[in-house]
């Protein structure tokens, strides 16, 4: 047996399942240097995404860049589902110096950060007035950059945090996500418009403003320099140390499909995958549109479905970790697959009480509450399906992107069929879309997939 089966073998060990948390006890977890960690890595995860997405849409804007050109932005965010292509090299490759000095997962970390850094300086730079195309250019650079941290930091997750930490350090990381998202978007502008306000020109009050954003980076750098490498990494790093570049990648990549294919029923876990959030996106999709057709403002959507959408989003994110530190992972998707479904009822509810401000903040709390607890559970499944630490990047960044297939391509119909049928019923429908997902997990659960994963109790 060489060096990296033996590694695989003794990753693919279920842990001993641990005993039943107080209440106490789950809220300690939260305190945990590592859950710490990861709390910050995921403000310096959520930081970029608005750079390169719904701020710079907001400088070009202003700018006074076409529409059309506008919404060619949307395709900057491509790198965010393709990252799973260059996942085998952040899992296979070292980076000169970087690796030596920190590590291999550190070592990586910093350099994105960097590199992510960098792109939003030479982002700050453009002109988006004289040159948008290199301002979209420089915001390709910005989001390539952040993706490639997005492996860094999910590998570093997983491989860092033990079982009765992974969901607590997930909830940490979304909350946190959310944060550095709200910094970067609402942040950002009050920042440029302060600059304004003290004299300097537009153009110029855009620039600092990104200026300040690359510094906010440094943030990640601090953390990822207090951190320490995770153990398994030093074990995987270690185990192929023989092997050259080449022979690394390659075993990365195909590693990561055929250990996952080769477990009992992978292809009906593939589909769990896809379907388990399907729900949310149906319904998400369709959101905005919504809430202004029935007859609420801009400003309504802004401060509830935004502002309040945001608060229920951070509590149901760590209510989700409390759940799945409580009971079994099966029991824990159970509880969130339930509870996301039929959360939406309360926008079938609202669609026939109509312009209500407190029945919008009621529907909008529900059903962001229920999805974060959803979530947490779902990415601590993943995490769970993510156990080799030779490959953690490539198959955590391939589950992800199978994830987002429901949002991104079975959602795309969510529009056609609230036209034909109404909201109210639009809403019922979307709970109803849940069932193909709870039966593969009832099925699962029976086939043993649970228990193969382990006894884990997040």
């Amino acid at each position: 047996m060489t060096a990296p089966e033996a590694l695989s073998d003794a990753s693919a060990t279920p842990p001993a399942a641990p005993a039943a948390t107080s209440w106490r006890e789950g809220l300690a977890v939260y305190l945990q240097p590592r859950v710490l960690i990861v709390l910050l890595l995921g403000f310096s995860s959520g930081l970029p995404l608005a750079l390169s997405g719904s701020t710079l849409q907001v400088w070009m804007k202003e700018a006074g860049v076409d529409l059309g050109t506008i919404g060619l932005l949307a395709l900057i965010g491509t790198p965010y589902t393709l990252k799973f292509l260059w996942a085998p090299l952040v899992d296979a490759l070292h980076v000169p110096l970087f690796t030596q000095v920190f590590g291999r997962r550190r070592g990586w970390l910093l350099f994105s950060q960097l590199l992510l850094i960098a792109a939003i300086l030479v982002l700050a730079m453009a002109d988006p007035a004289r040159s948008p195309w290199f301002a979209a250019f420089a915001a390709l650079l910005v989001a390539t950059a952040s993706s490639t941290q997005d492996i860094v930091v999910d590998a570093f997750r997983v491989e860092s945090l033990p079982e009765s930490e992974q969901a607590a350090g997930m909830a940490s990381y979304v909350a946190a996500y959310r944060v550095g998202m709200l910094v970067s978007t609402a942040g950002a502008l009050f920042i440029v418009s302060g600059f304004e306000s003290a004299g300097l020109a537009r153009p110029s009050a855009w620039m600092w403003g990104y200026v300040v954003m690359a510094a906010l980076v440094v943030i990640g750098i601090i953390t990822a320099l207090a951190a320490t490498e995770p153990a398994q990494s030093k074990g995987a790093d270690a185990a192929t140390h023989a092997q050259n570049a080449a022979e690394r990648v390659f075993h990365a990549a195909l590693g990561a499909f055929s250990e996952f294919l080769s477990r009992k029923d992978a292809l009906a876990a593939l589909a769990f995958v896809v379907l388990f959030k399907f729900t949310d996106a149906f319904s998400g999709t369709m959101t905005a549109p919504f809430v202004i057709d029935i007859g609420f403002s801009k400003v309504d959507y802004a401060a509830i479905v935004k502002g309040v959408g945001l608060a229920a989003t951070l509590i149901g994110g760590f209510a989700g970790g409390f759940v799945a530190r409580r009971y079994s992972l099966a029991q824990s998707l159970w509880i969130g697959g339930v509870l996301q479904a039929v959360a939406n009822l309360s926008f079938s509810w609202l669609a026939h009480v109509g312009v209500d401000q407190w029945a919008l903040a009621l529907a909008i709390t529900t059903e962001n509450f229920t999805s974060a607890i959803g979530t947490v559970i779902f990415v601590a499944y993943l995490s769970a399906l993510c156990r080799n630490p030779l490959h953690t990047a490539t198959q955590y960044a391939l589950l992800t992107a199978l994830a987002a297939v429901g949002r991104t391509y079975l959602s795309s119909g969510a529009g056609y069929v609230a036209k034909a049928v109404g909201w109210q019923v639009f809403f019922v429908i979307c709970v109803l879309v849940a069932i193909p997902s709870l039966i593969l997990l009832a099925w699962l659960q029976r086939r043993g997939h649970f228990d193969e994963l382990g006894p884990v109790r997040i």
